[in-house]
Parts: C-alpha cells; structure tokens; sequence
C-alpha cells in the first residue's frame, strides 16, 4: 500500500470489501461495488491535494437555483481561489475522476443531497477525463443541492435501485421483497442521515484495453462539509469576555460572547499543557445559561493546585461535545486565592511600633524626669518648675515644644504650620523694617507659642496625675480627641484599628470620648477600602461591638467598595445574631436598606440564600424583606437561587414558610422548574411540582434553536417560502395560510415558543414527571442496555403502591411521621393538600432515588409489618423475573416501526 494514503480512509475500505464479501446483498448498501486494483507499493492510487472548506459553504435548495461560486478548498483566500483537487499517482495514461456526495458516517453511506454543476449528472455525480500525462482533477464549480427532509426517503430509494441496477442490469424488475426491502433500507438510512453535513468521495477509473474505464482504483473520502445554516456548521469563536482572570478555587461567574452554539452540544474547556500531559477541566454552566446560542454565563472550574504563590495563566476555549471542533484558545489566568479580601488578617499582623524616645540630651538634673533643656524640672523643680528655652531659632524651639505637649511627632508635626498661620492673622507678619524690630517680632512669636506649649504640656500633665489618681483612662483620651480622626497609611483611625485588633474596651472608651465633643462624624470615617467601624465589627462578627455603635450612633446606610451595606454583609456572613441587632436598630428611615441592591445587584435576601442560611432568610422577611425580589443581573428569586445551588432544604422553606412564588420568571423567562430540570434533580422537581409550578410554561429561549431536527423543519419552511416568492412573481395567486392556521408537523414539536421544562429535561425520571402522558423513551434510551442498579432495586409497580397506601390508610399513619422515617419531612405539607397524599409521597420518594430497603425500614420501625410483608414479596418476585428475562421487557419486544409510530 502507498504511503501517500491516508489512516483515516484504509479502516473503511477494508471493512467495505469485507462487508460486499460477505453479503451479497448488503442491508448498508456501499457507493461503489467494482472490484478494486490491488495496491501495491508503487502501484497507482488517487490521492487528495486539496480538501474542501469545511465551514462556510451554504447547500441550496433546486428552487434558489445555483450556488454563488463553487465549493471552495480549504487553502482558499479571497485573493487565491482554491478548489477541491484530487492527483492519480504512480500512472500515465487516460484516467476518469469521479465524485459524490456520502454521509460523514463511519463506514460512509450513500447521501441523499447532489452534486450539481457543469460536470455532473441527474443523479447527484460529478466526473472529469485527466491524462495522459497531468493526472490532477480539479472541480471548481461544485455546488450542493439540498434536499428537504420529506423528501430523503424518495431519493434514496431511487439512488439504491439506480446502484442495483448498475449491478444487475438496467432491465432487472425487482420483486415485491426487493421493493420493500430496498424502501425499509431508504428509511433506515434516512433516520441516521446528518442533512447538515456531508463528504465527498473521489473515485478513480483507469482505462481498459478496449478504451472502457473499468479498473477502478480504492476511493478517498474527505473532511466533512458542514452547511452554514446549521448551527453545527458555524466556525467556534470566542468574541468577547468580561473576566479574564480568577481564583484558584474556581467559581468565579464570567459572561462569554461567541458564534452561533447548540446550547445541547457545547462546553467550555479550560487547559494547561506541559510535560506531564498537562490538565484540564470545564466550565460549569446548564442549558438555561447559554443566550440565544450567542452568549454562555458560566463559572470557572478549580485550579489542579490550590497553594500557588504567583498567577498562572492557562487557555480556555470552546469545544464540541460532538467530535473535536475546538475555537481558538485564550488566556485566562488564575490568582492566588486571597483568604482575607478585607485585610483584616493582615492588619492584624501588622506589628506594633516599637517604644521610642525622641529626647537625645543628657539627663536632666536632680529633680528632672527627661533629658535635655526642655524636659520637666531642670535644676530648679519638679512639675511646676519654669520651662526654660535656651534656644529660640531654627529647630530647637519646636523640638522642645515636642517634648512639652506629650504628644510626640503627632503633635508636633501639625501644630508647626496651624501656630504660624494663627499668628500671622493676628497681624505678627514679618516686615523687613529694620534688624531690631525684626527681632522684638521673633521674641514676640517666641512667646507666645511658649505660652500655648505650657498650657498644652499643662493638661497633659494634669490628665496624667488624674489618670493614676482614678484609673480612668478617659481622663488621658480627652486632651487627645483631636487626634481621633487621624488616619494610617491605610486608612485607618484608631478606632477601626480598636475592632481589628479586637479590643472591646478600648472601642467602648474611644466611643465614649467621640459622643462627648459635637463632632461624630469620626463614627463614619471610612478607611482606603470604604469600610467604616460598622462594617469591620460586622466583618469581625463582633455583636457587642456592633450593638455599641449603634447605639452611639453610627450610620447604617454607608456603603462599603462593593456597594454593600452592613446588612449585606451580615447576610453574607451568614450570622443571624448580627442580622437580629442591626433589624433592630434600624428606624423606619432604614428599612430600605433591607431591600436595596448592591453594586453586583445582590439583595440581602439572596446572599442569605447562597450562604444556606434559613435562619437569616427567616429574620430578613420579617424584617420587610421583598421574599420574591428579583436580583438585578439576572432577574432569579431568592428561590431561583436556592434551586441553582441545589438547596433543596432552603427552597421548601421558601416556598412552605415564606411563601414564595413558585412560578417566578428571570429575565429570561425561566422558572425554578426550569432551572431544576436542566440541572437534572426529579427531587427539586417533584417538589416544586406539588407546590403547584405549572410544567408548560415557556421561557424566551426559541424552541427551534436547540434541536437539530427542528433546523430541518425551518429548512422546510424556507423552500416553501422561496417557492410562494416564486409563484407570487409568475402572477399566480398563492395562498399563504396564517401562522395561527398551521400545524405543527410533528405533534411533540410546538411552531413558536420557547423551551418548557420538559425541553430541558437531562434524565428520564425528570421527563416522567414533567410529561404529563406516558410517552416511549426515546430510540437512543432504548439502544442502551440498562442501568444495573435499577435492575437490582426495581420501583414499585403501581399495584403494590396501591395495596401499600391501603394499608397505611388502614394503620392510620400519620403521613409527617412516614415523611420523617423517609427524610421527606419538609415535603409532607405539600403532599398533605394533594388529593392522594400517601401515593405522592411514595413515588416521589422513588423518583428522588430512595431505595425499597429505606422504605421496609420505615415500615418496620412505624410496627407495619403487613406493608414489610407486601415489599418483601414484591422484591423476591420482581428478582426472580429479572433473572428469568433475557431482553428488556420493557422496551426490547417493540420493532422499528412501533418505535416511529409512537415517537410520531
């Protein structure tokens, strides 16, 4: 065999050889039935140069007539045109070329569409004479033509009698078995045909002795060719995303703009490689998040390795789940996860300033307690001794002033500027009139802050001896208030230090000191990251604190960098001690607070959600929060989010205590029941079912955007309409009916709308709750072998159920006591109002994947041992005939056209 051919196309001659040998009359039909040359090493083959564009390419209807350009080849640019091409090599001589169209299936079948243009015949194939010495076909005006789907099985029907005939002999009239054979093999074939996507297949005829070209060589198939309506065909392209980084702990929500996606055949694929084969994970997202096919909301998934030190930066793309089509990759990079967003640990750890003394002279004298000439004392007293100033220029002055005030650099600093300027508004400016009058000036400023510093170094004096006197330090913060509004490097006063550093005491005093001068506003002062003393004592989960401050005052209402208010963060915290006190100071002049959004469009009642907390969901309604607020990105209820997160405990507490709406729609037209049917869950199902959402409501997601098949049926539509157009310009009267007037073709199949729950439905025991008739599962369900699990523990048959609820109706069981021996509890109010209480709570137990052991259990323990007695026979029985069977009972005695007929 050449090297020159292709992997990909060996496997599938061989197994069509194989497969011609061994039937002669094949129920898969091949393209071609000639007998191939035998390949050798350096024997003639064909081979293909250049493939066809895969994407891109639009197949047309007979009644749009021919296409803009021919089928181009993957090289093709807009200023070098290529077209598909295929070489005979090892050859010299005259040599036929032939394509056609064939699915993209594995081994490749016979195709319904055509091939049309200058070198193609009626019957869909395309041919072209090469030789003797340029050996290279190519066909540059190749254009597709579609045929709609009504008409798939007239067409192959026709192609396999056509192909029968060519092996038989045109005048070969086929029995009434041939005819009904060969009509069940066309619509067999036209159940697995892909009318979106097509190969072609080159074939090679080499000429005879007689001039006939008869020795054919082995064809090859090339890459698929996908229509540019479908939205399969669509190149992967990722236009636009609002993050490009996250943390390592995944999580993070990222909204992404992209090409045309089936929301059912799509996922986002995040990936790293190295030497060790690299890592990879998914976005996680559901049906619902995807836009119109043109936009997916999904959160990113964890980082392999959670401890890292720097950022990574890894690729994220989008990839079919359908084969391997992939878009271009792009960055993403993961940070580090930051454990304290509020820095409140790393202000905690910051190290406290080493004691320092500023005095740098000698020891004073004998009654002296500092160093230097400006200390208290000197030679000649104690604290009631004169201050002697030795020095009245440059920095000596106001370095002793230091000294006297107690305050060190703190007070020294501003005071500088603050006493010269007060002192230059009292009219001692300095006038160069003369060396002495300048010189009474500086001895007239000298003094008087001389006299100031006394005073100053005077109340800090006093404050001091009162301080050991009584032990109050209150006494020692009250000469220092005007320092209370001073600010660190990040913003911080001392008192939003006092609650970092957990220090009850010293907030209680500072507040006090802070009420006692008129101005509070010291109370609000926000820090570099907006966050007031509030927020930081609801942060730090301080509740005394936080009651403190409220009383003494603080605001409420101040927001922090993310928009939040201290009710925000409580509810995000997830404390209900915290929610208590601040539901209790606030006024009727706050009480918006509890139904005010935050900068990302969060209601406190929605982080209390996420944060799992009934308690404080509890608190917040009954402190006037709106239970079915729609949070501002999206629109989802506090129940909505409960039932993306799975919280299946918080959404029957919404519902049952807090009475929420069970039929609330986001932005997008989803319900709760939407959500739970894409995420899969028959337990949330079934619980929002028996509390009454409605199974037929519609989102604003069109129906026809997520199913291949229903792309078929827009196809139909569109032939009709190019041939209304038509007939409308020939002048002949048409009559279009009404959108109202038409009927669906298939009935499961509505014309207009958006997806119900049912649409959305991931597994079968979803699907059976939201289908309101028993309806076949579908044929791939059916093609599966099944669940092992399920054959171990089959369900209930619906006589047992009703002889089990005779009985517990005969025992007299309370249905919350059987509700809490099955865990069911929070389920038992609802069951209670439905018409047949008992039989609702057993087959939505079933549904949510409780096993028959858990029931006997709770049987056994309520002394019913009538109810254990039936379960019991019920499971030797149900095992004896899952031994004895040998196919599924269920599903494995129906044919084919049973499995149409009722699908249809």
């Amino acid at each position: 065999m050449s090297t020159s051919l292709s992997m990909e196309d060996t496997p599938l001659s061989m197994i069509e050889n194989e497969f011609m040998m061994d039937f002669p009359y094949p129920l898969m039909h091949s393209v071609k039935s000639e007998p191939y040359l035998p390949e050798t090493v350096h024997g003639p083959y064909i081979q293909i140069i250049e493939e066809p564009k895969q994407r891109g390419f639009r197949f047309r209807y007979e009644c749009e007539g021919p296409s803009h350009g021919g089928l181009p080849g993957a090289s093709s640019e807009k200023n070098k045109k290529t077209y598909p091409t295929v070489k005979v090599c090892n050859y010299v001589g005259h040599a036929r070329v032939e394509v056609q169209l064939v699915t993209h299936t594995d081994p490749p079948r016979i195709h319904a569409h055509s091939l049309v243009g200058k070198q193609c015949s009626e019957n869909g194939t395309c041919s072209m004479d090469v030789g003797p010495t340029d050996l290279t076909a190519q066909f540059n005006n190749l254009g597709i033509l579609h045929i709609t789907k009504k008409g798939v099985v007239d067409v192959l029907t026709k192609r396999l009698k056509d192909e029968k005939k060519r092996l038989k002999g045109q005048n070969y009239r086929f029995t009434d078995a041939e005819e009904h054979a060969l009509l069940k093999e066309a619509k067999d074939l036209a159940k697995i045909m892909d009318l979106n996507v097509v190969r072609l297949k080159f074939s090679a005829y080499l000429q005879d002795a007689d001039g006939s070209f008869t020795r054919a060589l082995k064809p090859v198939i090339s890459k698929p060719i996908y229509d540019s309506k479908s939205p399969n065909a669509s190149n992967l392209k990722i236009s636009r995303m609002d993050k490009t980084c996250g943390s390592v702990l995944g999580g993070d929500e990222i909204f992404l703009l992209c090409d045309k996606v089936q929301k059912d055949d799509i996922e986002i694929r995040f990936f790293e490689e190295d030497k060790d084969g690299g890592w990879e994970d998914f976005g996680d997202f559901s049906p619902t998040d995807v836009h119109k096919q043109y936009a997916i909301v999904f959160k990113t998934p964890k980082y392999h390795t959670l401890d890292i030190e720097r950022p990574v930066t890894v690729f994220l793309q989008l990839k079919r789940k359908k084969g391997d089509d992939c878009s271009e990759p792009k960055q993403f990079t993961y940070v580090p996860y930051n454990q304290d967003k509020e820095e409140v640990q790393r202000k905690k750890q910051k190290p406290l300033p080493h004691s320092f003394d500023p005095w740098n002279g000698p020891p004073g004298g004998a009654a002296g307690t500092g160093r230097g000439p400006g200390s208290f004392g000197g030679s000649g007293g104690g604290m009631n001794g004169g201050f002697q100033f030795n020095q009245l220029e440059g920095g000596t002055l106001f370095s002793s002033m230091g000294g006297f005030t107690g305050s060190g650099p703190h007070m020294s600093g501003p005071t500088q500027p603050q006493e010269a300027s007060s002192t230059q508004q009292q009219g001692h400016t300095l006038q160069p009139v003369g060396p002495v009058l300048q010189q009474r000036q500086l001895f007239h400023i000298a003094s008087t802050l001389q006299s100031r510093a006394s005073q100053a170094t005077r109340r800090s004096a006093r404050a001091l001896l009162d301080y050991c006197s009584t032990g109050d330090v209150r006494l020692l913060l009250a000469v220092q208030r005007r320092l209370y509004s001073i600010q660190d490097e990040n913003g911080d006063t001392p008192l939003h230090l006092a609650i970092i550093h957990q220090q009850p005491a010293v907030v209680q005093q500072l507040v006090y000191m802070i009420i006692s001068f008129p101005q509070q506003s010291v109370l609000n002062i926000r820090n570099h990251l907006n966050q007031t003393p509030l927020h930081l004592a609801v942060i730090t989960k301080q509740h005394s604190v936080l009651d403190f401050l409220l009383k003494a005052g603080a605001d409420p209402t101040l927001l922090d960098r993310d928009g939040r208010s201290v009710l925000h963060l409580a509810a995000d915290v997830g404390d209900e001690v915290l929610l208590h006190i601040l539901l209790r100071h606030l006024g009727e002049c706050n009480t918006h607070l509890v139904n005010m959004s935050d900068y990302n469009g969060m209601y406190p009642i929605h982080l209390a959600v996420k944060r799992g907390g009934e308690r404080c969901l509890r608190l917040l309604v009954e402190g006037g929060a709106h239970i079915n607020a729609a949070e501002r990105k999206s629109g989802s209820t506090a129940l909505h989010l409960a039932v993306k997160e799975n919280l299946f405990k918080v959404a029957c507490m919404l519902i049952t205590e807090l009475k929420a709406d069970v039929n609330a729609r986001t932005f997008g037209g989803n319900t709760p029941l939407h959500l739970a049917a894409s995420l899969g869950s028959p337990t949330l199902c079934s619980m929002l079912i028996a509390a009454g959402a409605k199974k037929n409501l519609e989102n604003d997601e069109p129906l026809f955007f997520s199913s291949s098949s229903s792309d078929e049926e827009d196809e139909e539509d569109e032939e009709e309409k190019v041939q209304a157009k038509e007939e409308a310009e020939s002048g002949d009267q048409v009559l279009v009916p009404l959108q109202s007037d038409r009927t669906p073709r298939n009935p499961r199949k509505r014309a207009a709308g958006g997806h119900t729950p049912f649409d959305l439905a991931r597994c079968q025991k979803v699907r059976a709750l939201l289908d309101s008739r028993q309806s076949p599962r579908p044929v791939r369900e059916m093609l599966q072998p099944p669940n092992r699990q399920e054959e171990e523990k089959p369900p209930m048959d619906t006589e047992t159920l009703s002889k089990l609820c005779g009985i517990l109706s005969q025992g007299n069981v309370p249905l919350k006591q059987l509700a809490e021996k099955l865990g069911m509890l929070t389920l038992a109010n609802f069951y209670q109002k439905c018409p047949s209480p008992c039989q609702n709570l057993l087959e939505n137990y079933q549904l949510g994947g409780g096993h028959l052991e858990g029931l006997i259990e709770a049987l056994d323990s309520l002394g019913l041992t009538e109810g254990v007695r039936l379960l019991r026979q019920t499971e030797t029985r149900d095992k004896s005939q899952s031994t004895d069977a040998t196919v599924d009972s269920g599903f494995g005695s129906q044919t084919a056209e049973m499995e149409e007929e009722e699908l249809q």
